[in-house]
């Protein structure tokens, strides 16, 4: 049975992942209604993904016996000065993720919580994927930064991600 502060902790980070999917969909729409479809793509897809985080969570916490306890999930903003904040914002995003994973890592290792933290390790794994996914778009976004035929291509690139359920699993 795992202990109260970790499935609170795990509770907690449930709602960071639903508010990571509402705050990617936010960005997908902003990217959308300036016709930069494939970046709307892109974001759409890490909504996505972030949801199937929260219930494979949700599924752990049920499958381990923790209360589940669902979290209120803040507005994300619906407006950015540009498209480099935004990139920006979901790499600072995905640090703040990282870090709170740590933490429950940390404190699992803490209780001699043996299967949080073997759960936890494919977390871990994704999200230095998810760091570095995001840091190499910020890269480029810079690089096609106030040239149109650029972020029209950087905009195709995206546009050719596909959501893969089985990868996340």
């Amino acid at each position: 049975m795992i202990s109260k502060k970790i499935a609170h902790l795990i509770n907690e980070q449930i709602s960071k992942e639903q508010y990571a999917s509402q705050l990617y969909l936010s960005m997908s729409a902003w990217f959308s209604a300036k016709d930069l479809e494939g970046i709307a793509n892109y974001f759409r897809i890490q909504s996505k993904e972030e949801l199937m985080h929260a219930d494979k969570m949700f599924d752990y916490l049920s499958d381990v016996g923790g209360d589940i306890v669902i979290g209120a999930i803040p507005q994300p903003p619906h407006e950015f000065a540009g498209e480099e904040e935004v990139f920006q914002q979901a790499l600072e995003h995905e640090k703040l993720v990282t870090q709170s994973i740590f933490n429950i890592v940390k404190a699992a290792n803490e209780e001699g919580d043996f299967a949080t933290t073997s759960f936890l390790q494919w977390f871990v794994n994704e999200q230095v994927e998810e760091e570095s996914s995001a840091s190499l778009l910020v890269s480029k976004i810079r690089m096609v930064k106030d040239n149109n035929s650029a972020l029209y291509l950087f905009d195709q690139e995206l546009g050719q991600r596909v959501f893969n359920p089985a990868a996340e699993a």
